[in-house]
């Protein structure tokens, strides 16, 4: 079984956060969390806190021991970007594109699944 949790509308490039999810991306829970908690990028505290939900999510709706659990995918969709413009020379505007990040952590029991 597959227990899952998202955060959406994140206010950072879906890239920046891919990075960080490809070091948690099948660990076990309890080490995934250490290494959020070291590693030195601003993405990781969002990522915690969706890990946080699905052992949550996890253990409340469906009983799973914590201890058990393992990262089974994690990956970050690109949300809506925020189109703003920046003002140049000679009257001219430069777009700039603020993206945002659909966060998704899926944690399962074991290792097959």
């Amino acid at each position: 079984m597959k227990v899952r949790a998202q955060a959406k509308y994140i206010r950072q490039a879906p890239n920046k956060v891919r990075f960080v999810l490809d070091h948690v991306r099948g660990l076990p829970v309890v080490e995934a969390q250490q290494v959020l908690q070291f590693t030195n990028r601003r993405a990781a505290e969002p990522i915690s806190k969706v890990l946080k939900s699905a052992i949550a999510n996890a253990s409340n709706n469906f009983g799973f021991d914590p201890d058990e659990l393992i990262v089974a995918e994690a990956f970050a969709d690109e949300g809506p970007t925020l189109k703003r413009f920046r003002p140049r020379a000679r009257g001219r505007a430069t777009p700039i594109h603020k993206r945002t990040s659909h966060i998704t952590i899926v944690l399962s029991a074991n290792e097959e699944d």
